[in-house]
């Protein structure tokens, strides 16, 4: 850790850090680099279905939807050179309406230099920083009576967020059944750890739902990790129907089309499906049935069994957490849905309409004022928390950017090189140095969590099975020695039985010699006479 990473009172008592730290062996040092935006009104994730009227069909207005962005990277420290260089990079989007709260996980890469931290064996650096973020976020973004939903979709790529770092020989790159299989094992742990919360009352119930287009539930639950409470915590399929509002709230909308369930994130496989279902149909078939095809739910999933990032020895895995708040009844998702709360506002805050002043004259010397650094500082809202978002000062960022701003530091990523050590130190120096103009913003974490370091000898051995005393041996005779040889009396041959090899006798060809036995000869072979060869004549 270098020098001017060094932790201080108030990157101590950062809960970001708290967190990590729990999570974390003890003694293991890493620098945490936590950027944000500010809640900020972007489209809606579904399209809105049309009301329920006997007149002419119209369309709902869609929920109005709050986003916010976080991107947390983490860096280790070279110890041949004493400088740090980023080894990890989550991408996290936060979508907050009136009826529930979406952790959508947009990407997660590594440069692969962790080898240079030593950790202990078994141990995962990646999969615990990323179970201890999601849990962070969950922590400080959960609201009464809220919904919350961690949704994601994974789809092995050799690169996300590092770019060159697919050279890296060292970088472990899963295919699309292990990154499945990854995700699925990170996110156990938070419904292992929320499921107990269900007798407290933060959560009535916790469920991760896991679907694979293309596969069938038994081919999917191979996925899903083998533990205790497996059974309990995991399905196979999709909780669209269960964590959307419309099909809530029935005095407002019957027979809701697939098109209103399917939520659209940026860069989603579906979300692309989606789009291109959206563009051949018209406005008033949408309003009437919805797309002409697919139907329903059912048959929108096996069609993108067919699609691209599907298909052709492609898999992709959609992957769901629904955490259901306790009391939420359908009345109250009708009114969130319906008429969602809005803000009150005090008279004094409303605008009032001025009178304009007239324009100073400016007299007297001039004086030169000093030039400002432009920023990309965010403006904050007014308020934390509204019918819409919460936005906590524990769940923010160490630096809040606009959307602008976050949108320059994460480009400015992708345009860096990760492919050697040297060139990832470099690129590290300069994305830290850049995203906050220069100013100090680390987070320094040191491991306080207890892990036993078992080296590779001491495993257990497994059990051989001795199948000695099952085995039933032959017999001894009475009268056999017991110091005689087990595998048996040679069998000498006589000497009469001894066939010799034949000796050749010009005169009368060859004979058999058997010893004394009388056996028959073999039949002699006849020899012409001189006389009775007929030569071929010679040619005149």
């Amino acid at each position: 850790m270098n020098n001017a990473t060094l932790p201080t009172s108030q990157t101590r008592d950062s809960p970001l850090v708290k967190t990590l730290a729990q999570a974390l062996p003890k003694g293991l040092q890493c620098t945490a680099w936590h950027l944000s935006t500010t809640p900020a009104v972007t489209e809606a994730l579904c399209y809105p279905p049309a009301l329920k009227s006997t007149g002419e069909k119209r369309s709902s207005k869609p929920l109005k939807t709050y986003c916010e962005k976080q991107f947390l990277t983490v860096s280790i420290t070279d110890p041949t050179k004493a400088t740090d260089v980023l080894v990890l990079a989550l991408e996290i989007y936060i979508y907050t309406t009136a009826f529930s709260t979406t952790i959508f996980v947009a990407k997660a890469d590594s440069t692969g230099y962790l080898h240079l931290q030593p950790t202990p064996q078994g141990f995962s650096l990646i999969r615990a920083i990323t179970v201890a973020f999601l849990n962070f976020l969950v922590e400080h973004r959960k609201r009464p009576t809220k919904q919350l939903v961690i949704n994601l979709f994974a789809r092995s790529q050799s690169q996300y967020i590092f770019p060159g770092s697919v050279k890296n020989s060292k970088k472990h790159i899963l295919d699309d059944r292990g990154l499945i299989k990854w995700w699925c094992r990170v996110l156990n742990p938070l419904l292992e750890d929320h499921s107990s919360d269900n007798s407290t009352g933060i959560w009535d119930s916790t469920r991760g739902y896991l679907l694979i287009p293309g596969l069938d539930a038994y081919e999917a639950g191979v996925f899903i990790p083998k533990t205790e409470n497996a059974v309990r915590n995991w399905s196979v399929g999709h909780p669209l129907e269960l964590i959307s509002p419309y099909t809530k709230n029935t005095l407002d909308y019957e027979n809701v089309p697939p098109r209103c369930f399917i939520p659209t994130y940026p860069d989603d496989p579906k979300a692309r499906f989606v789009e291109e279902l959206e563009e051949s149909t018209s406005e008033k078939d949408k309003l009437l049935g919805g797309w002409k095809t697919p139907k329903t739910l059912a048959q929108f999933w096996d069609m993108m069994a067919f699609r691209q990032e599907c298909s052709s020895g492609r898999m992709t895995g959609f992957i769901w957490l629904v955490f259901d708040p306790p009391h939420l009844s359908t009345a109250s998702l009708e009114t969130s849905t319906s008429a969602p709360p809005q803000t009150t506002k005090n008279a004094s805050t409303r605008p009032l309409k001025r009178k304009r002043k007239a324009k100073k004259i400016l007299k007297g010397p001039i004086i030169t004022r000093q030039p400002r650094v432009k920023t990309h500082r965010a403006k904050y809202p007014d308020q934390i928390e509204t019918a819409y978002y919460y936005w906590p000062e524990a769940g923010r960022g160490q630096v809040v950017l606009d959307d602008n701003g976050y949108k320059r530091a994460v480009e400015l990523l992708l345009h860096l090189e990760f492919k050697s050590l040297d060139q990832a130190i470099a690129s590290t120096s300069r994305w830290v140095s850049d995203v906050n103009m220069g100013e100090s913003w680390a987070l320094p974490v040191t491991g306080e969590k207890e892990i036993p370091n078992q080296p590779a000898s001491s495993a257990p051995p497994r059990t051989v099975n001795n199948l000695a005393g099952s085995i039933q041996r032959k017999r001894k005779s009475d009268d056999e020695s017991p110091h005689e040889n087990t595998s048996g009396p040679v069998n000498t041959l006589g000497r009469g039985l001894v066939r010799k090899k034949a000796k050749t006798d010009t005169d009368t060809g060859p004979v058999n010699v058997i010893g004394d036995s009388k056996i028959d000869p073999e039949p002699k072979v006849n020899m012409l006479g001189s006389g009775l060869v007929r030569k071929k004549a010679k040619a005149v």
